[in-house]
């Protein structure tokens, strides 16, 4: 029954016209111009933040003994 109903609706969708498709407010060409040019600022914003670790130099942690949950990875000098 099933597959009698699958086959008649395969069937009917072979048969049926073709809708016609919504129209486009502009050409499609412009859509993916638009498209790499978002994608193309939001990677020079992304690029622009790629110096923010090289403002200061880097400095070693102090080991603090009081630190709920020490990382282990002092040696030794926190205590």
């Amino acid at each position: 029954m099933l597959l009698q109903q699958i086959a008649t609706s395969i069937a009917a969708a072979g048969e049926a016209e073709h809708e016609e498709l919504a129209p486009l407010w502009a050409a499609p060409w412009v859509f993916g111009v638009s498209i790499f040019a978002i994608l193309l600022v939001l990677m020079f914003i992304t690029w622009s933040y790629s110096n923010v670790g090289n403002r200061h130099s880097a400095t070693d942690e102090h080991a603090d003994p009081h630190r709920q949950h020490p990382n282990k990875h002092d040696h030794g000098q926190g205590h």
